[in-house]
Parts: C-alpha cells; sequence; structure tokens
C-alpha cells in the first residue's frame, strides 16, 4: 500500500528554492543562495507549523527591513497568471509562509498588513493570519471584515467567515467570540445568503462553532433564518446544526422538520454478540407508523464504546432520513466495522448498540467485543 506524504514534507527545499527565485525576479538583491541555505539548515527538524514559521521568519531576516517595502515584494511574487513564474504545486497550502510572515511581523502595520491579506487571501489562506489582529486590533480588524464581507471574490468572503471562527480548527481559538459571539453573528448575517457554497460552508461551520457553546442563540436564529429560506440557505441551516441534530436536541430537529416521532420500533437485531476486534456488527429493525399521517423521520445510531477506565460514552452516527407515509413500515440495516482507526482507541468489554429517531432513543442491544 502506498504511503501518504506527510504535510509537513511539502514545505521543503525545492519550496524554499522557487519562492527565493520568484523574489528574485522582482527584487534582485535578494540574496536567494543565502536564503535557501539559511531555512533548510534547520528545516528537517521542524514540524509542519514550525516550518511555515521558520521560512516566514528567514524571509523578515533575508528581505528589506522596512516592512512595507518586504510586504510589497512577496505580495508580487503570488498571481501565477501572468506566466511570469514557474506554478507552485499545491500553492495555496505551500505559501503558507507568506500570510504567516504578515502576522508574525506585521502586527504593528495594521493597514498594510490588512491591504495585503486582501491580495494574499486570493492565493493561499490568510484565516490564521487574521486572528492575531482580531485579537490585538479588535474594532479596526471588525470593520474592515465588515467591508470584506460586500466583496465581489469568493476568497475574501470566505476569509470574513473562516478567519473569525470561534473555534477554527488547527489555529488559535478567539476566546473573546466563544464567549460572546455577537460580534461575528453581524457579519455571517451579511453572508447567509452568499451566492458561493465555499463560503456558505464557512458560515455553517462558523455556526456550529456557535452551538456548541451558545445553543440557544444558535437555535433563535436558526429559526428567525428559516422563515422563507431558499434551498440553499435551508442547507446552510441543516449544516449549522448538526452538532445539535446529533445530541438529539428536539428544537435543532423541529427547525429542520423533524418533529416528536410517534412510531414503533420493532424486530431490532444484533449480531454476533460477542464481536472480534477487527470484524463487522451487524443490525436491523423495522420503524412503524400507525399515525394517520406521514412522519419525517431522521435516524441515527449510537454506540456507547468501552473507555480505558471501564466507563463508556456514546458516539452518534448518522443512517437515514426518509419520509415514512401513514400506515406503512419500513425496514432498515446495517453493517458497522469496528476496527483499527487513527481518530478512536477501542477497548474491550459490553458495548451497547441504540437506535435514535428524531432525538429519542427507541431501542438498544449489547455487544462484547473481544481484543484477542
Amino acid at each position: 500500500m502506498a504511503e501518504f506524504p506527510l504535510l509537513k514534507d511539502m514545505i521543503d527545499r525545492q519550496l524554499a528554492e522557487q519562492i527565493a527565485e520568484r523574489i528574485v525576479a522582482v527584487h534582485p538583491d535578494f540574496d536567494a543562495a543565502a536564503f535557501v541555505s539559511s531555512v533548510v539548515a534547520e528545516l528537517e527538524r521542524l514540524e509542519l507549523k514550525q516550518r511555515f514559521n521558520w521560512i516566514a521568519d528567514k524571509l523578515r531576516e533575508y528581505l528589506p527591513d522596512d516592512y512595507p517595502t518586504a510586504l510589497g515584494i512577496l505580495l508580487q511574487i503570488l498571481d501565477e497568471a501572468d506566466g511570469r513564474f514557474e506554478p507552485i504545486e499545491d500553492a495555496g497550502f505551500r505559501l503558507l509562509p507568506i500570510p504567516t510572515f504578515v502576522y508574525r511581523h506585521g502586527l504593528a502595520h495594521i493597514d498594510a498588513s490588512l491591504d495585503a491579506m486582501y491580495e494574499i487571501t486570493k492565493h493561499s489562506s490568510c484565516e490564521s493570519a487574521i486572528r492575531p489582529f482580531i485579537i490585538h486590533h479588535r474594532r479596526a480588524t471588525l470593520a474592515r471584515l465588515h467591508q470584506w464581507a460586500l466583496d465581489d471574490d469568493e476568497h475574501v468572503r470566505r476569509l470574513v467567515s473562516e478567519g473569525s471562527r470561534p473555534r477554527l480548527p488547527w489555529w488559535p481559538q478567539l476566546t473573546d467570540f466563544i464567549a460572546d459571539p455577537t460580534p461575528t453573528l453581524a457579519l455571517l448575517e451579511r453572508l447567509k445568503d452568499d451566492p458561493s457554497l465555499y463560503v456558505r460552508r464557512s458560515v455553517a461551520n462558523h455556526l456550529n462553532d456557535i452551538g456548541k457553546d451558545h445553543p440557544e442563540l444558535l437555535l433563535a436564529r436558526m429559526e428567525a433564518w428559516s422563515a422563507g429560506a431558499s434551498e440553499e440557505r435551508l442547507w446552510l441551516i441543516n449544516h449549522a446544526l448538526r452538532t445539535l441534530v446529533k445530541r438529539g436536541d428536539r428544537r435543532a430537529l423541529a427547525i429542520l422538520g423533524y418533529g416528536p416521532a410517534a412510531v414503533e420500533l420493532v424486530d431490532l437485531r444484533l449480531a454476533p454478540g460477542v464481536l472480534q476486534y477487527g470484524n463487522e456488527i451487524e443490525f436491523s429493525f423495522s420503524l412503524r407508523n400507525d399515525r394517520a399521517e406521514a412522519q419525517n423521520l431522521m435516524i441515527d445510531f449510537l454506540i456507547h464504546f468501552v473507555k480505558a477506565n471501564g466507563s463508556t460514552a456514546p458516539k452518534v452516527f448518522k443512517l437515514k432520513k426518509l419520509r415514512l407515509p401513514a400506515g406503512d413500515r419500513a425496514s432498515i440495516s446495517k453493517r458497522f466495522a469496528i476496527r483499527p482507526i487513527s481518530t478512536r482507541k477501542y477497548y474491550p468489554g459490553r458495548h451497547r448498540l441504540e437506535i435514535q429517531v428524531n432525538g429519542r432513543v427507541l431501542a438498544g442491544a449489547d455487544f462484547e467485543l473481544v481484543m484477542e
């Protein structure tokens, strides 16, 4: 089986050479050989984010001392459209040392740095770079984000949402916005009907972050947004509520059209009762609607996994959405493998499977996991 390269290995000597070559093309006084030699001297021992920082710091060392001048040079090397530069493979990711340069060395130059991020984000994401400016220069940065929310470029608009996410993966949390997300909600109001799915997906992820800390606030906002919502906005609302839906939150489910389920679950079967680690369980059941009207059903299953201390913790998995006609019956089956994965460690013992319909657990069965 072929092994995938580590992300950190994409930030390498070749990248340093390509950056240096571009800089020389627009700033001939740049000492490309010394820059590359200095970068690669320590690169191998560094992890991914350390490599971003290292290259950014070396750019600061070898570019002109005046920050705006140095920044202007870096802006000139981003655009590949005119054919001046040999393309950099995966440039959006591999050029992250440039936005890193901005937040590590440009905090004292607010306007120049924000102007630069406006251009850089069209080529390489500035979601990491904008966050220190939100923390240290909140008023000026929020004012700029409100302007950018109306920009013609979808990358700029996405930066507004993604850069201000309270719990953005990979990058430091914005603790002020975790405590009070009101300032970012004002931004998301401008983006909720954005024509770009790329932007709307970011808005939904941002809202999902808010719901982890302020579920009532999110629910109230999604109830308001759902009135007369387009298909695109309904998709956004659905995606924004996904964590609350997994928790079985009745109010979130109601917003999505899944009221309390009046169905009967029958014939739940699970096999094997003793599962050898690395194999699959199989379960099946039927849902019967004895009501006089059809019902929208969101069907999930939970597995209460054994933890290292012997207690259990549930994990929700999506199973099926369906509309069950009056008097009808639906039969559902599923196989689920319990095999090595990078995101979970398994422990032997009694596990429990449960079937959840519209946020309510209707039935369950146990199985024993054997590791040897």
